[in-house]
């Protein structure tokens, strides 16, 4: 009996790392999952486990992740490219959503941007596909 008990609290202690910490940690590290994915030592599919529960960090990994949280955001290596993400690839970059959660929530904001946005011209593509 002594095993069934050692057995039933092997089973229901959660691991050390939840998915809500990984979350947080990527999120306090204002990084990309694939920037926090290099910076651990893992491939992206590992985060994405990590963070939605299917899988969960080894200590190893957990010991990175909680590493990198207390080095801060200075120690992940940024992805950045000299030019600004466009189209479709402007909904990957953590940056534009801080932007639309702040437009969201900051009225003074938002009036400010939507004021700025008249100056500018919205350009798309012909629709014959010439430009």
């Amino acid at each position: 009996m002594r095993w069934l008990r050692a057995f039933r609290a092997r089973c229901t202690t959660l691991p050390a790392m939840q998915p809500e910490d990984v979350k947080r940690i990527r999120e306090s590290l204002s990084c990309s999952i694939g920037e926090l994915a290099a910076a651990v030592g893992v491939d992206v599919k590992s985060i994405l486990a990590w963070e939605s529960g299917d899988q969960f960090p080894t200590k190893r990994h957990a010991d990175r992740l909680t590493s990198l949280e207390k080095e801060g955001p200075s120690a992940i290596k940024r992805f950045r490219s000299s030019k600004p993400p466009a189209g479709t690839d402007l909904l990957a970059e953590p940056r534009f959503w801080t932007v639309v959660r702040k437009l969201a929530t900051n009225s003074d904001f938002f009036a400010t941007v939507e004021k700025m946005s008249t100056e500018y011209e919205v350009k798309s593509p012909d629709p014959d596909g010439s430009r």
